[in-house]
């Protein structure tokens, strides 16, 4: 193993707390692994990382080396991009993550136009709803809906998540259509128990101000596709995301409800590890993703 594979096998070593871990996604056994490291810390002549039956963790002088290598290692990676870049062409592995609802209905198909564009990029999509460490986890951009949180790491705006109210057909001719979000209130209410203030929602009439509702009903998942699959059985009213509901409005299982009440939208960015040196191939595919998006019709203010 050269001194630059050493450099990269112990960052994701610091990353991931593990050197089993960083051996499996680097290819090589942990007993390797841990030589590699090993003959570093005999180099340098310090010890650069503490070893526990819980894991490993840097050193204070580990921690600095950790920094300077990460830094060398994201120069390389943008060197090696820019140049591919030059000759007309990306190449490389590409890890991206995204919830699993947004992964599945939107980024799926533009990831497919990329990869049939750019047939040399081999991408690793992840697709899960809890909050993922992209440092640790290894993660080159992850798709994300919201207030950013993390304020260490890169952003770049994509558009704009549109929600909507929609119900069943069948439901609303037994139980009729509100005609106000007051309503609500008296109406078998399916919740999301993610976003949309949970068993709040929030709507804002024509020309009026927002009106918070309290709202109830038989189901309370943390998962789109079930809320979306009870609301076209006719369970009850739900609110989605239009990018969610658009296929069963689009053949007549759902239909709007209070059309004229905006709900909140939602920012959608790309996020990225660090804003300083961006790996070229990165800003390629958010780039390509924004364009897409806007094309698509994703509302960009």
């Amino acid at each position: 193993m050269d001194r630059i594979a050493r450099v990269q096998l112990f960052i994701r070593v610091v990353e991931t707390g593990s050197f089993s871990k960083a051996a499996a996604e680097l290819g090589v056994t942990q007993p390797t692994a841990t030589k590699a490291v090993a003959a570093i810390e005999q180099h340098l002549g310090a010890r650069l990382l503490h070893r526990s039956t819980r894991g490993v963790a840097p050193t204070e002088i580990g921690q600095r080396y950790y920094e300077q290598c990460k830094r060398i290692a994201e120069a390389l990676d943008e060197a090696d991009n820019l140049a591919a870049l030059q000759q007309g062409r990306l190449a490389g592995q590409l890890r991206v993550s995204s919830s699993v609802a947004f992964g599945r209905r939107v980024l799926v198909p533009l990831a497919l136009r990329y990869m049939q564009a750019h047939p040399e990029v081999v991408l690793d999509l992840s697709f899960e709803d809890r909050y993922v460490n992209l440092v640790e986890q290894g993660v080159d951009v992850a798709i994300r809906m919201g207030r950013l949180a993390d304020s260490s790491l890169g952003a770049r705006f994509l558009g704009r998540n549109p929600w909507l109210l929609v119900a069943a057909p069948g439901y609303l001719a037994a139980h009729g259509a509100p005609a106000d979000a007051a309503e609500l209130v008296t109406h078998a209410c399916l919740v999301y128990s993610s976003v949309q203030g949970d068993d709040r929602w929030t709507l804002r009439p024509p020309g009026g101000v927002e009106l918070s509702v309290p709202v109830r009903g038989p189901l309370r998942s943390n998962n789109l596709s079930a809320v979306l699959g009870a609301c076209c059985a006719g369970l009850g009213l739900a609110a989605l995301p239009l990018y969610v509901a658009r296929h069963a409005l689009e053949d007549g299982r759902l239909q709007p409800v209070l059309a004229d009440h905006a709900l909140p939208a939602q920012d959608i960015h790309a996020v990225f590890p660090s804003p300083r040196l961006v790996p070229a191939k990165v800003t390629h595919f958010i780039e390509f993703l924004r364009s897409a998006m806007a094309a698509d019709g994703w509302p960009q203010a």
